[in-house]
């Protein structure tokens, strides 16, 4: 198949997944007992040194997993179901060794949680009956999907991806971001073995063992591959969308928050907290940025102080964003701030140095107060820094999340009681998740009612993706029979 993927389109790839990946070690250390872990030799279930031959293996698996049927695919998500909860620790202590980023924690939570995506019970068919018979839609797998995995979840995402995808049917070929490629080796070469003991398919799950823009490109021209998936930055997420092939793309998101008093602030501070420190901030769907309407500002930040949170003044303030952010004309050719990525997932206590203070280990967050055009704010920063934005009215507070967020339709959050400002705050923001009263987490179901999957399609508009997500619709019809009454 011809595929229109540019050359200046890959060239900035490259050139995006390099400046993730060259982030300074020096700038956030790992503790001395997570040391990066070796590269393991030789031939691992699943783990795969080109594309082409991956998606050869996973199209003979998608074969065998039809054969196995219902049951097959439900036994599979079984197994991945219980593995991400036995080995929670053991693999969230090898994903933060290597990624360096987010709280050891976090890592281990968002594997113990997995178990809240939806499987094989999501594929109802939809039947009709009526005086000319029946017509009965299914929904049916694709085949061999390919899936890019940011670094930030590297496991958790590869893990609900597969909960996903093979409750529909499919097998699948990971590309990981070069950062949690051997995260994500690890939890492949696992799952398969568990597999080929449990059904006797080997494959079923692939993954590229040093994944670069070539293998990507090699993915997204295999002829086995009938379906993209994309957690990462907005330049792959682009590239997908050129492919010529079904895309299913999580762009990127700037979640605002607006408090307006009208319930608990303190309530409303502790779970801003809970959210904008989970993984130190790496969550897309965490808080980014608060505006607080003047009158119960200043109770809302007391609030965020006894709640944990370290206030920087300005002058404090001043300082980290010099080392946060790139102020340079020529900085990477734009007009606005370019990001630091080497203080992406940093933990507050690394933050706060850079501020010229100290703050204890335990600390989950950092606060600012900022006008609404800080770097901070307009930037996704991915940091446990959070800005604070005085307003003087709902309506103000809205424009200001309107003007945050650019139009990413990917989260929000509201802590109000009065109904007239949820809505008019949903309707301007539009976005796929939007939050009332709780952390960001209860979008996903971690506090609030929902399911779980941590490949939110806001670019393509899927939402959150569950198996019927990764089906084609087909349709059976019967014409005059089969209806007995």
């Amino acid at each position: 198949m011809s595929l229109a993927i540019d050359e200046a389109l890959v060239r900035s790839v490259v050139e995006e997944v390099v400046k993730t990946f060259g982030r300074s070690p020096a700038a956030a250390p790992a503790p001395a007992s997570y040391a990066a872990p070796a590269i393991v030799s030789g031939r691992r279930p699943g783990v795969f040194a080109d594309a082409p031959t991956a998606c050869a293996g996973a199209h003979q698996a998608f074969l065998k997993l039809s054969a196995a049927g219902i049951a097959g695919r439900a036994k599979v998500i079984e197994i991945v179901k219980t593995l991400c909860s036995q080995k929670a620790q053991e693999w969230g202590k090898f994903e933060f060794a290597e990624t360096k980023i987010g709280r050891l924690p976090d890592k281990v939570g968002k594997l113990e949680i997995v178990k809240l995506v939806p499987g094989v019970e999501w594929l109802r068919p939809d039947a009709r009956s009526g005086d000319h018979g029946i017509t009965l839609e299914e929904f049916t797998p694709y085949g061999v999907i390919a899936a890019i995995l940011p670094m930030t979840h590297s496991i958790p995402t590869l893990s609900g991806n597969i909960i996903n995808m093979v409750a529909a049917g499919n097998a699948v070929v990971f590309n990981p971001h070069p950062g949690g490629a051997k995260s994500a080796a690890l939890a492949v070469a696992t799952y398969n073995e568990a597999i080929k003991a449990a059904l006797g398919i080997e494959n079923l799950v692939c993954t590229i063992e040093q994944p670069s823009l070539e293998s990507f490109d090699a993915l997204c021209k295999a002829p086995e591959v009938r379906m993209l998936c994309v957690t990462g930055g907005p330049q792959v997420v682009a590239a997908a969308m050129k492919s010529g092939k079904r895309a299913v793309c999580a762009g990127p998101g700037n979640p605002p928050v607006l408090v307006d008093g009208t319930g608990c602030v303190q309530q409303a501070a502790k779970k801003i907290i809970e959210g904008a420190a989970f993984d130190n901030n790496l969550l897309c769907i965490g808080e980014k940025e608060v505006f607080v309407l003047e009158s119960c500002a200043d109770a809302f930040i007391a609030a965020l102080s006894r709640h944990g949170a370290k206030q920087l003044n300005s002058h404090q303030l001043d300082r980290l964003t010099k080392v946060a952010f790139s102020m340079k004309p020529d900085a990477g050719g734009c007009s606005h701030a370019v990001l630091n990525r080497a203080l992406v997932g940093a933990d507050a206590a690394v933050l706060a140095k850079h501020a010229g203070i100290e703050v204890s280990a335990e600390t989950p967050l950092l606060f600012a107060e900022t006008d609404e055009n800080h770097p901070f704010v307009y930037e996704e920063q991915m940091m446990p820094m959070l800005p604070i934005i005085r307003v003087k009215s709902v309506e103000q507070g809205i424009a200001g999340a309107v003007k945050a967020e650019h139009g990413y339709k990917h989260s929000a959050i509201i802590h109000s009681l009065n109904v007239d400002h949820m809505t008019a705050m949903a309707r301007a923001l539009d976005t796929t998740l939007f939050v009332k009263n709780g952390a960001c987490t209860a979008g996903l179901g971690l506090g609030g009612e929902g399911y779980l999957s941590y490949s939110i399609a806001t670019t393509t508009g899927e939402g959150i993706t569950t198996p019927r997500t990764f089906t084609r619709t087909r349709r059976c019809v019967m014409v005059d029979n089969l209806r007995i009454y």
